[in-house]
């Protein structure tokens, strides 16, 4: 329950709380593994890759805490956190054979490990079956996760092409990362929220406070990559960076006129030399770029805050409230 206390920031006091989800958590992840077994060894191995390498495992446990607004579902709940982490799981392999990653969870990535092919079939062979569980919840919640899938796509694909004609690259980059984050973590609050009875009301806030959390998640990380020692991170600063990704950060930096010449020259493409990663990162903590990011980050977490004054005072909702807390926390 330890582990669970440190999750995403989410701070939980009661401890009848605590282990409800926590024993929803071990049910997920027992219902998890049993999804993704395969009589054939290279769909089990490939499939089993990232479930057995674990993680925050957030979407599913905001799931859970989604429910506890309601009264009932227990079982349509667990099949429903699962879902969402085997999309979420899903989306992770398509990712790293679009970046190229080497390593996913402290493992080597399955592009990596085995070849691309395997890594999107096996992305595609979780997608198959979070369909399948999702439509032993019902038609809604067959729709539901379609749409869902839709929003997914559609951002990766707005992303990939980038802003064209005369978008703007700060709102079109908030609108990419609400459907590539925050349209999945909005359905695993509905989805907690409706398989409990949760009244409409609860459900409609769940689905906002998750739609406007996921996005502020994907700000702080932004953020950090920039502002924290790789020592906290666990990895090297300047991943985007590296990558030729424009955050946030970047991008705020780029609309100021007043931003410093060279940093606008260095992030007109990836930055590959260490030492030129680390003038771009001083560059950029320097810029007015950094902060309006923070300042939007906050401004996120207030509105995800007020979205959950529809909800009642609980402990849920306290630890709702925790993780908009500890997404501006950990940016300071």
């Amino acid at each position: 329950m330890e582990k669970l206390r440190a999750a995403v920031g989410l701070q939980i006091a009661d401890e009848g709380l605590l282990r409800n989800l926590a024993e929803g958590l071990q049910d997920v992840e027992r219902l998890l593994h049993e999804v993704v077994r395969s009589d054939v060894k290279a769909v089990n191995d490939a499939a089993s890759h990232l479930v057995d390498a674990g993680g925050k495992r957030f979407r599913p446990l905001f799931t859970l805490l989604a429910s506890q607004f309601g009264t009932g579902g227990r079982d349509a709940v667990v099949t429903a956190a699962a879902s969402v982490e085997l999309v979420h799981l899903a989306t992770l392999y398509h990712d790293d054979v679009m970046d190229e990653a080497t390593m996913r969870r402290g493992a080597e990535s399955v592009n990596a490990r085995w070849d691309n092919t395997i890594a999107i079939l096996t992305g595609d062979f979780l997608f198959a079956h979070a369909s399948r569980l999702v439509a032993d919840l019902g038609t809604d919640a067959a729709r539901i996760i379609a749409e869902t899938f839709s929003e997914l796509v559609t951002g990766q694909m707005r992303e990939t092409v980038g802003p064209t004609g005369d978008d703007d690259p700060v709102e079109h980059y908030l609108s990419v990362i609400g459907q590539k984050t925050g349209s999945l973590i909005a359905t695993a609050g509905r989805f907690g929220g409706m398989l409990s009875d949760a009244p409409d009301e609860y459900v409609d806030a769940l689905r906002r406070f998750g739609d406007i959390i996921g996005a502020a998640f994907q700000i702080s990380d932004d953020v950090i990559d920039i502002d924290s020692p790789s020592t906290e991170l666990g990895k090297s600063q300047g991943t985007d960076l590296r990558e030729g990704v424009r955050t946030l950060p970047m991008l705020y930096a780029l609309a100021d006129k007043s931003t410093n010449p060279r940093l606008i020259e260095l992030l007109a493409g990836p930055v590959t030399e260490d030492d030129l990663v680390q003038e771009a990162l001083d560059l950029l903590r320097e810029s007015s770029g950094l902060e309006r990011a923070k300042i939007t980050l906050a401004d996120y977490a207030r509105r995800a805050r007020t979205e959950l004054a529809a909800l009642p005072a609980s402990p849920a909702r306290d630890a709702c409230e925790s993780v908009a807390d500890y997404l501006v926390a950990r940016t300071r």
